[in-house]
């Protein structure tokens, strides 16, 4: 699981893993982007997306497959986010999987520049109006703790990147290696 706050480079970065490893990216708005058609950034769209997110890895967990990257803006003041991230890492568990959590940090100055990528574009419809995405960007940061406090993640396998200043595949080298996936 790699998570942090909007246009840290999540999805960038686990592209860069699927390229130096044999795990597959499920990035968080390829569910978001299915359903935002039809009812925007509403309630109906995160129920539904969820609960397609909730099938997919239950039935991935299942599967031979050698592993699964899934990207998540996490709200640490978020009872929801916190569940939502145990019931996760639950269905693979159940299944004897090992989880790795991976936080992405990055200044904001940095993020807005990202945020504006032609490949984050690509993949996410939903923030082609530049604009509004700033916006929210800036909205959800001033609204949420979207990096945790040190100590706050208690799991073995955890790693925290600063990436302000890396390119996607020096941070997928560095978890590739520190994970040894």
């Amino acid at each position: 699981m790699i998570f942090g706050p909007q246009a840290v480079g999540k999805m960038t970065v686990g592209q860069e893993l699927t390229q130096i490893t044999e795990l597959k990216l499920f990035h968080n708005h390829m569910s978001i982007e299915l359903f935002h058609p039809y009812f925007g950034f509403e309630r109906e769209t995160w129920r539904l997306a969820n609960l397609l997110r909730k099938e997919l890895f239950e039935s991935f967990a299942k599967s031979n497959n050698y592993g699964l990257i899934f990207t998540y803006v996490w709200g640490f003041d978020l009872h929801a986010d916190w569940e939502f991230v145990n019931q996760t890492s639950e269905i693979f568990e159940s299944q004897g999987a090992e989880i790795y959590f991976v936080e992405l940090e990055a200044d904001l100055e940095e993020r807005l520049i990202r945020n504006k990528t032609t490949f984050r574009l690509e993949q996410k419809p939903t923030k082609r109006n530049i604009e509004q995405s700033e916006k929210d960007l800036k909205n959800t940061m001033g609204k949420h703790r979207l990096n945790s406090n040190p100590g706050e993640i208690e799991r073995k396998n955890y790693i925290r990147i600063n990436n302000t200043n890396l390119n996607a595949d020096e941070v997928a080298k560095l978890i590739k290696d520190k994970f040894d996936l």
